[in-house]
C-alpha cells in the first residue's frame, strides 16, 4: 500500500539524476534535512513537513528530521551542547534542506528562528550552509498568508543558500488534515508536491558545482589571509 494515499503516483514519475546531475556525480540520495517551528502535540507544520519527508523519499532522498525539543536559546549555552551539536552535523551532513513553519503574530515563530540561529555561517573553515539548497513551507491559521515564508527567503539567502523558486503556504490548516494526521487531498497538497519534487531537482543540478556559489569577495579575503601567513615575521 502507497504511503501516499492523496497523490497521483501516476504523475508522479521518478526523478533521473542524470538529467540534472554533473557528469561525475554517483548518484547518491540527495540528503535533506527537514526542520519545523512548532512544538504542539499536534503541529500542522510538523504534519506539513512529515508529508514533505514522505514525497522526498518517495522520490529517493535520504531525509532526516531535527526535533527542536529541547534546543537551548541561542549563546544560552555552548556550541558543544547535544542539540546544538546534533542540528549543526545534521546541517554538515545535508545537502539541502526544508524549513516549515507556522505563521504566529505574522511572522515565522520563535522555534523556527532559534533553529536558524544556531546554524552557524563558518564553522572550521566550512560554511556549512552555503551552496545547499532550500525550500519553505509555512501554515496558516486563517486566510493564506506569505510572511513567515518571505522572512525565511531572507534567511536563507542570508545563510548563503539556493533557495528554490517555488514554496508552499497551506490555508486553514486546521482543517487541512484528518484525525490521523494526514493531509487530505487538495491543491495544497499538491504544491507540496511540486515543492519536494523541485527540492530534489534543484538539489542534483546544484550539489557538487562549487563554482555557482564561488565569490569574489571570499577569494579576495583568502588571498589576503594567506599572505600574511606567509609573511609573518619569523619568530
Amino acid at each position: 500500500m502507497t504511503d501516499l494515499p492523496g497523490v497521483n503516483l501516476d504523475l508522479l514519475s521518478p526523478i533521473d539524476p542524470a538529467e540534472y546531475c554533473t557528469a561525475d556525480d554517483d548518484h547518491h540520495a540527495p540528503r535533506l534535512l527537514v526542520l519545523y517551528g512548532s512544538l504542539r502535540e499536534r503541529s500542522f507544520s510538523r504534519l506539513a513537513a512529515e508529508e514533505g519527508v514522505r514525497i522526498l523519499r518517495h522520490l529517493g532522498a535520504e531525509v532526516r528530521v531535527f526535533d527542536p525539543r529541547d534546543l537551548p536559546l541561542p549563546d544560552s549555552v555552548e556550541p558543544d551542547h547535544p542539540k546544538v551539536a546534533e542540528l549543526r552535523e545534521l546541517a554538515m551532513w545535508s545537502e539541502g534542506m526544508v524549513w516549515s513553519s507556522p505563521e504566529r503574530h505574522g511572522a515565522m515563530t520563535g522555534i523556527m528562528k532559534t533553529q536558524i540561529d544556531w546554524l552557524p555561517l563558518t564553522l572550521g573553515g566550512v560554511r556549512p550552509t552555503q551552496g545547499k539548497t532550500l525550500a519553505v513551507m509555512q501554515v496558516c491559521g486563517g486566510s493564506q498568508s506569505f510572511n513567515a515564508v518571505n522572512q525565511m527567503r531572507i534567511l536563507g539567502r542570508w545563510m548563503r543558500m539556493v533557495t528554490i523558486p517555488n514554496q508552499s503556504s497551506v490555508a486553514k490548516a486546521w482543517d487541512e488534515f484528518d484525525a490521523q494526521g494526514r493531509m487530505k487531498p487538495s491543491p495544497y497538497l499538491n504544491r507540496i508536491v511540486d515543492v519536494m519534487e523541485e527540492l530534489v531537482k534543484f538539489t542534483y543540478m546544484t550539489r557538487g558545482r562549487p563554482a555557482l556559489t564561488d565569490r569574489y569577495s571570499e577569494r579576495v579575503e583568502s588571498a589576503e589571509e594567506l599572505s600574511k601567513r606567509v609573511n609573518q615575521p619569523k619568530l
